[in-house]
């Protein structure tokens, strides 16, 4: 049995939170609503998401329980994956843009400067 809640705190570590859901599905019908931290949250708020998620959990084999999507500040995420039964929160960071895809490169396909610099370099 694992604890959502510590399982959650030990994998953001240090990393800032920008916000994140989760939801619970334990299989046999027990299923509670999605847990949301919404963006400018509240210290309550942090403190009453991590309240939420204060439950045991088989993360073993079997069905997946847990679902959801954490949003860090420096552009990174991470969500639940799951093989085999056994599930975990997975790290996940926007990839670099190939050079291709970067404003001179696109310019050869007849994208604007300007679009490629919005579009593509935020």
């Amino acid at each position: 049995m694992t604890n959502a809640k510590q399982e959650m705190l030990n994998f953001i570590g240090e990393d800032a939170v920008l916000c994140a859901y989760v939801d619970y599905d334990d299989g046999d019908g027990g299923h509670f609503e999605p847990v949301a931290l919404k963006c400018g949250y509240t210290k309550d708020g942090w403190e009453g998401f991590l309240k939420a998620l204060d439950f045991n959990y088989d993360n073993g084999y079997g069905a997946q329980m847990l679902y959801g999507k954490i949003w860090f500040k420096n552009g990174s995420w991470a969500e639940r994956d799951e093989y085999d039964g056994s599930e975990w929160w997975a790290y996940r960071k926007r990839p670099d843009i190939p050079v291709a895809l970067i404003a001179d490169k696109v310019n050869e396909w007849g994208i604007s400067q300007s679009e490629s610099n919005e579009d593509l370099n935020p």
